[in-house]
């Protein structure tokens, strides 16, 4: 079981799994646009799909579905949530 101090990286997640974003390890315009699409520290995210190949992957964060290419996904950590 995984508890707060496990923090993992998004793009591990597999379909239907729910988690927490503990923290943004990007820079620059990219870290910009995903903080302003909602993803902030604190925020709950569920892994809505993964494409055939594992690029990209789709996760819902808020009321909204954006799609993420892996490396991207990578640099986002996060604590796994319970209800999954």
């Amino acid at each position: 079981m995984n508890q707060k101090s496990d923090v993992i990286a998004l793009s591990t997640l597999t379909a239907g799994e729910s988690c927490w974003v503990a923290s943004i390890e990007l820079n620059g315009l990219l870290r910009r646009r995903i903080l302003d699409m909602g993803m902030v520290p604190g925020t709950a995210v569920e892994c809505i799909r993964r494409s055939p190949a594992g690029d990209p992957i789709a996760f819902r964060v808020r009321d909204s579905i954006i799609a993420l290419r892996h490396d991207d996904a990578s640099n986002i950590k996060v604590y796994l949530s319970n209800n999954h």
